[in-house]
């Protein structure tokens, strides 16, 4: 008897964590750690944890993006070819002798115009955004194949704008980290705080509630549109910086972890749940896996798998601290 009642209020004291949009993220980074804690003695170091950062950077500034979207209802699938697009565009512009600063600048503008083409033809044409942005994708990978002849373009020389996009701070951590940080907080208060973030999950949530208290549901998905993409792109910028080269095939893939980060965050596929922490949460997990896969010997082709259990476990969690049990 004494059990039943300690654990009656042992779960009334955790009902509230697990009615947190992140709980199944949280529990997911939880056990990833553990299990590559165990399997690595290098895991827990300052220096697994620089490179794990400065891995998740790059999918979390996309996932932050990505997540605002799938808040407002609608999907990006174009984010790895704005990201290709973006870093080769700042590329060519640099070899041609542009200033590398009017450059990234101008890559972030055409970006930003690559969202704002896809909001466009998936609201005015009311096109799911699922088949506007998957054309998109091929479209710009086709483009970047055409323009480049597939081969990368590199640059050469030092530019002070690629050391404050991807400078080194200390060993494996670069400033790009701090960038992902930033921008996820940013976008945390603004979802959170604002009034644009309540009209961010009206949208997404009740779409018609939200137009009859006067919130244009099509506005507030065309900014995210853009915004996605702008953070695609500025991805894509900071990658040229780390490496200086970008390859017409980088980012292949990169829409799935952005999407699979926000879904292990908490995002919901249908819209109007979700948060910024979640995601960010999901990437860290993302970067967590590539570096303690390689950590532990495994072969890379394990990484796709470990993400999809992750993806899995966080939503089946999700699915049972909202009440919504398995049925037989």
């Amino acid at each position: 008897m004494e059990k039943e009642k300690h654990i009656y209020s042992l779960r009334l004291k955790l009902a509230p964590l697990t009615k947190m949009n992140e709980f199944g993220v949280f529990i997911s980074l939880f056990f990833t750690v553990v299990l590559f804690s165990l399997l690595s003695k290098e895991f827990l170091t300052l220096k697994t944890w620089g490179g794990i950062l400065t891995i998740s950077s790059e999918v979390g500034i996309i996932a932050v993006g990505a997540a605002f979207l799938m808040i407002s209802g609608e999907f990006d699938l174009s984010v790895s070819s704005v990201f290709a697009v973006s870093g080769m565009t700042m590329a060519m512009l640099v070899t041609s002798g542009v200033d590398a600063t009017l450059a990234f600048l101008i890559a972030l503008l055409v970006s930003a115009g690559i969202g704002a083409l896809n909001g466009f033809i998936t609201l005015r044409f009311a096109i799911p955004s699922f088949i506007t942005t998957l054309g998109m994708m091929m479209f710009l990978r086709g483009l970047l194949l055409a323009t480049t002849g597939g081969f990368p373009v590199k640059i050469a020389g030092d530019y002070p704008i690629l050391d404050i996009l991807a400078g080194r701070i200390l060993g494996d951590l670069r400033l790009h980290a701090v960038w992902f940080v930033t921008i996820a907080a940013i976008f945390h208060i603004i979802l959170t705080l604002t009034p644009y973030g309540n009209w961010t999950y009206a949208t997404g949530g009740q779409a018609d509630t939200a137009r009859a208290l006067g919130v244009s549901a099509n506005k507030v998905k065309f900014i995210n549109f853009v915004l996605s993409a702008t953070l695609a792109g500025l991805a894509g910028c900071i990658a040229l910086a780390r490496f200086r080269i970008v390859e017409p095939t980088a980012g292949i893939g990169l829409e799935l972890e952005a999407i699979a980060a926000s879904v292990i965050g908490g995002c919901s596929l249908r819209g109007g749940i979700g948060s910024i922490a979640g995601a960010a949460a999901g990437a860290l997990i993302v970067g967590m896996i590539r570096v303690g896969l390689v950590l532990a010997g495994a072969p890379p082709y394990w990484y796709s798998g470990f993400i999809g259990v992750i993806l899995i476990g966080a939503a089946i969690i999700y699915k049972m601290t909202r009440g919504k049990h398995i049925r037989w």
